[in-house]
């Protein structure tokens, strides 16, 4: 008996959707000082959780300590995609049984 392996390449064109994001980041001046015993803010998201809006606090010595919130960071996030199309190789191997006859005396 023989077996061969037989190898097959075949190029194809692979179909994907890429996906991005970006973050765009706005400084907004805010200057306003926090009353006595008000708690900082806390960072929070609007626009149905496309912005994140973190606080920046600083600390001003005045004859006592003050938080005043003096901006927020808005983080705006963006998404992309695109359509790639890409070459790819695909390979496929196939066997092939060949059958040889016997070179006893006892063959027919």
């Amino acid at each position: 008996m023989r077996v061969r392996l037989r190898t097959e390449a075949e190029e194809q064109r692979l179909h994907a959707d890429l996906r991005s994001e970006a973050v765009e980041i706005e400084r907004v001046a805010i200057g306003r000082e926090l009353a006595a015993g008000e708690a900082p803010p806390v960072p929070r998201e609007e626009e149905e959780g496309r912005v994140l809006i973190i606080p920046v606090l600083e600390e001003v010595l005045v004859v006592e300590k003050r938080l005043v919130v003096r901006e927020e960071l808005r983080l705006r996030r963006t998404s992309t995609s695109q359509s790639v199309e890409e070459p790819v190789t695909l390979r496929r191997q196939h066997a092939e049984i060949e059958r040889l006859p016997s070179g006893g005396p006892d063959t027919n």
